[in-house]
């Protein structure tokens, strides 16, 4: 069975975005894939700097992965902290990684652009050489990513032929798995979901909540018997993504014809949103109130997941001389 390797950031709660591009996806590979996922609490050091913010993001985090139907005894999901290995093979691979691959990497880049990248810490520098850690350690076959992640395993692959190259046949070169009609999706301003916009809807958040963030979403100045391109409308992008190709023609007849304001699309949307996870939100609900049952499939990952990686980290030591 091939492996699959993913890793969530632990700073807030999951937006769309992050549940569509990558959530979702990684639990439907339990079916055919042996799965590897972390909660990626040392890189949200790079800008967490609230231990117990950091703690509490983790915890609700995972409770979330098994609220939406990850099965433990199927898979490994486990803190990044809990496999010490992550960091020792990140030095490992920065003594093999040219400073000009650094340069090139997104965050650097756009921090460069800004004229802030002094003010960057070594982390934020250093995120894709821990990223390849990550994905290099469990022999991973395939990563579900975004396309914004794209790059980071590009370098992880470069990174796994350079070290291969130097000290001998050690890693294996995963290969992105990217769900296309969901690798962007669109945030309440229109910009691509995010949170560092603050543009998310979260829908594990109280119903109250998700309310006003759907009913937050912009959209142009048509009246209710206006007639509205649905191709254009922020709203229908996101309720086609729940919608079955039936509800989505009807609705988007709807939008022709007029007489349909973004007040009913909007409601349309939280309806679907609300179907798709309102079961899911009371289990995460019940789980929060049972810390005990999370902390043990943490610690069950943690066990399955250093079983991989500890041989994994052992040949990488002994193929450059450590051991």
């Amino acid at each position: 069975m091939k492996r699959s390797l993913s890793g969530i950031k632990s700073t807030g709660s999951p937006h769309l975005g992050n549940y569509l591009g990558m959530i979702r996806p990684a639990i439907d590979l339990q079916q055919t894939h042996e799965t590897f996922y972390f909660i990626a609490n040392l890189h949200a050091l790079t800008s967490v700097r609230d231990a117990e913010a950091n703690r509490r993001d983790t915890f609700e985090i995972a409770a979330l992965f098994l609220a939406c139907g990850f099965d433990p005894a199927k898979g490994a999901l486990f803190r990044q902290s809990d496999v010490p290995e992550h960091t020792e093979l990140m030095w490992l691979l920065s003594c093999a990684v040219p400073l000009g691959d650094l340069f090139r990497a997104h965050a650097y880049k756009a921090a460069k652009d800004k004229g802030e990248e002094g003010a960057l810490n070594a982390g934020v520098f250093l995120y894709p050489v821990l990223m390849a850690a990550d994905i290099l350690l469990y022999d991973s076959d395939i990563v579900p990513v975004g396309k914004d992640q794209l790059q980071h395993l590009e370098m992880t692959r470069e990174l796994a032929r350079r070290f291969n190259f130097h000290f001998g046949a050690t890693f294996k070169e995963p290969k992105e798995l990217i769900k296309e009609d969901v690798a962007v999706v669109p945030g309440i301003d229109g910009r691509k979901m995010s949170k560092s916009y603050g543009n998310g809807i979260e829908p594990f958040r109280p119903a109250k909540e998700v309310k006003k963030q759907v009913m937050s979403i912009v959209t142009d100045s048509k009246g209710l018997e206006d007639k509205k391109d649905p191709d254009t409308c922020h709203i229908f992008s996101l309720y086609k993504l729940f919608a079955n190709s039936a509800e989505r023609d009807e609705t988007a007849a709807k939008y022709r014809a007029g007489g349909y304001g973004y007040g009913h699309a909007k409601l349309a949307l939280l309806e679907k949103i609300e179907a798709h996870f309102g079961a899911s939100r009371r289990k995460y609900e019940e789980l929060l109130k049972n810390p005990a049952e999370v902390e043990a499939a943490l610690q069950a990952g943690a066990r399955r997941a250093r079983s991989v990686a500890t041989p994994v980290l052992a040949r990488a030591r002994k193929n450059c001389g450590l051991s």
